[in-house]
């Protein structure tokens, strides 16, 4: 057996970021797994750097609502990094596609 018993899940493309009336276009990479000791799908990732997304993010930990194709979720934007792309993360149902089916159980 594996040593996390969690598939993660992908998404990499475009967005819209939205807070305080401000939307920003961007692109992004997230990734997220249903976490079995909170019973909650948690989300993470980066945004691509921009000024627009800098301007947005403002001194850190704004909310945001990201829109993609597949969906859309409120989540965090925190610190940048070196290359000036800033972590987004959130919980609950996240702004991509993910696999809903349950696999079998083994007996």
């Amino acid at each position: 057996m594996d040593a996390h018993d969690h598939d993660d899940e992908e998404f990499r493309g475009a967005a819209t970021l939205v807070a305080d009336g401000r939307e920003v276009t961007t692109a992004l990479r997230l990734r997220g797994h249903f976490q079995p000791i909170d019973g909650r799908f948690h989300w993470y990732g980066r945004v691509d750097a921009s000024e627009d997304v800098t301007e947005l993010a403002g001194k850190g930990n704004q909310r945001v609502l990201v829109r993609t194709a597949d969906g859309e979720a409120e989540g965090v934007l925190s610190d940048p990094d070196t290359w000036n792309r800033y972590r987004i993360a959130g919980t609950g149902r996240p702004p991509f596609a993910v696999e809903t089916d349950l696999p079998d159980a083994e007996d």
